[in-house]
C-alpha cells in the first residue's frame, strides 16, 4: 500500500505557524498530546499495526527543494531560521505510543519537545481516518464526489459566501481531498469567483497554486496556561503571537476557556491589531452579536473586522450565517468534513488529538459548549471554577 502521508506539507498551515512560535519563544517546552474518539465507531484489534506502518513511513519524509522554495516565497512570515529547521525536521516515531485501555478503546499518546511533537496531530488524524475507511467501513465509493463538491461550491458562490477548504484532519482519504480541491479550482475558473479563498492544507495549496489559510488553534492558548498564566492565558497567547508575527496571521480563536473570558483580555490594542476572530463553538448568531458589541464598545467599526466561522459547517448553515452577518460584520467560512468526508450512510470519524500538558502541567480546552471540553478531568474542574469566579457567575 502506498504511504498515506506523502509530503512534509500535508499539514494545516496553523500547525507550522505555531511550530515556529513554539521554537522561537519556548524551545525547551515539553508537550503531551492525547487522542480521543468522540464517535461510536470501533477500531479492530489489528488497527494499531496499520497506524504504526504509516508512522514508520512518515519518518522518511523530508521537505523537498521545491517545497522549501514554494513556502519561502508564499509565506514570508516564516523566518529563514525556521525554514532551515523545517528542512531538517523529521517525524520521530518514538514520540508516538499506541495502546488499548481497559475497555479496549484505542489510546494514542504523543510526547516530546513541543516544537517537534506539534506536527503529528493533523497528519496522524488523516492517517487514522483513511485506514478506517479502507479497512473497516468499506461500503462507499467515490462516485459523484466531484459533482457533489462542485454543487456545494456553486451554492456558496451564488450566496456570495467567502470560504476556504479546512478538511485535512478528518478527510476520507487523500484522494477525496484531491477531488474536492480540483472541484474548487475548476469552479474558480468557470464561475470567475473570488469567493474561494484557499485551503488550510499546504501541500494542496502548492500543487494547485492557491492560497494557504490558517493562523492559530486552541493549542497555542492552552500552552499558555502552563507557560504563562492559567486565567490570563488569552492575554499572553495574543501578546506572544504578536511577538512572533507582528500584524501577520491576525485571526484569533476566542473560546479556549470560553469567549467571555477571552473578551476580558481582548483590549482595544489587541482588537485593533488582530484582523478578526474565528468561531469554533456555540450558537453562531449569539456569538456574532457578542463580537460585534465587543468591537463597538471599543469604538471600532465591526465592518472593518472579520469573523471566520469553522464549527462543523455545512453549506446551508454557512448561507444562513452569511445572511445574519450582513451589515453587521464581515464573515468567511472554513468548511472541512462537509467537503472531504461527506458520504451517504457512512459517517465521518468524530475524533480529536489535543494538547494534554506542557511541562507536566495539565492544560485544558473548555469551549463555549458543554461536552466539547478536553483535558484532565480535575484540571477541567479547576478551570471551570476559575472561569466562574472571574466572570462572577
Amino acid at each position: 500500500m502506498k504511504p498515506i502521508v506523502k509530503s512534509m506539507l500535508n499539514d494545516d498551515q496553523y500547525k507550522l505557524s505555531m511550530q515556529q512560535g513554539a521554537l522561537e519563544l519556548f524551545p525547551e517546552a515539553e508537550a503531551v498530546y492525547k487522542f480521543k474518539n468522540r464517535g461510536s465507531q470501533i477500531f479492530p484489534n489489528n488497527f494499531e499495526d496499520k497506524i504504526l506502518d504509516e508512522i514508520e513511513n512518515m519518518s522518511t519524509i523530508k521537505l523537498s527543494k521545491d517545497e522549501y522554495s514554494w513556502i519561502k516565497h508564499k509565506n514570508p512570515f516564516f523566518k529563514p531560521w525556521y525554514l532551515e529547521y523545517l528542512k531538517n525536521y523529521r517525524y520521530d516515531p518514538r514520540q508516538v505510543k499506541l495502546s488499548r485501555d481497559d475497555n479496549n478503546r484505542l489510546d494514542i499518546d504523543i510526547s516530546g519537545k513541543w516544537h517537534s511533537s506539534i506536527k503529528w496531530e493533523v497528519s496522524l488524524m488523516s492517517v487514522i481516518s483513511e485506514i478506517f475507511f479502507k479497512e473497516v467501513d468499506t461500503e462507499w465509493d467515490y462516485d459523484g464526489q466531484y459533482e457533489k463538491a462542485y454543487s456545494k461550491i456553486e451554492r456558496l458562490d451564488l450566496n456570495n459566501c467567502r470560504f476556504a477548504e479546512f478538511g485535512t484532519r478528518r478527510r476520507r482519504s487523500y484522494k477525496t481531498q484531491k477531488i474536492v480541491i480540483e472541484a474548487f479550482c475548476e469552479a474558480q475558473k468557470n464561475l470567475s469567483t473570488k469567493n474561494f479563498i484557499g485551503t488550510s492544507n499546504l501541500h494542496f495549496a502548492m500543487l494547485n497554486n492557491i492560497t494557504p489559510i490558517g493562523s492559530v488553534s486552541h493549542e497555542w492558548i492552552q500552552a499558555m496556561q502552563s507557560l504563562e498564566s492559567l486565567n490570563h492565558c488569552n492575554y499572553y497567547a495574543m501578546q506572544n503571537w504578536i511577538k512572533v508575527y507582528n500584524t501577520e496571521l491576525g485571526i484569533f480563536l476566542p473560546d479556549t476557556i470560553t469567549t467571555d473570558m477571552f473578551l476580558q483580555n481582548f483590549n482595544r490594542r489587541f482588537a485593533m491589531l488582530f484582523d478578526g476572530i474565528r468561531h469554533d463553538s456555540s450558537c453562531p448568531f449569539t456569538f456574532t452579536d457578542k463580537i460585534v458589541n465587543a468591537y463597538k464598545n471599543k469604538n471600532i467599526d465591526p465592518m472593518s473586522k472579520f469573523i471566520i466561522f469553522s464549527d462543523g459547517l455545512c453549506v446551508d448553515k454557512a448561507i444562513e450565517i452569511k445572511k445574519y452577518c450582513e451589515g453587521k460584520i464581515n464573515c468567511s467560512f472554513g468548511i472541512g468534513t462537509d467537503f472531504t468526508n461527506s458520504f451517504d450512510k457512512s459517517p465521518s470519524l468524530n475524533m480529536v488529538i489535543k494538547l494534554w500538558s506542557i511541562n507536566n502541567f495539565p492544560v485544558v480546552k473548555l469551549s463555549d459548549v458543554e461536552g466539547k471540553e478536553n483535558g484532565d478531568p480535575e484540571a477541567i474542574k479547576n478551570m471551570k471554577w476559575i472561569v466562574k469566579n472571574q466572570l462572577g457567575v
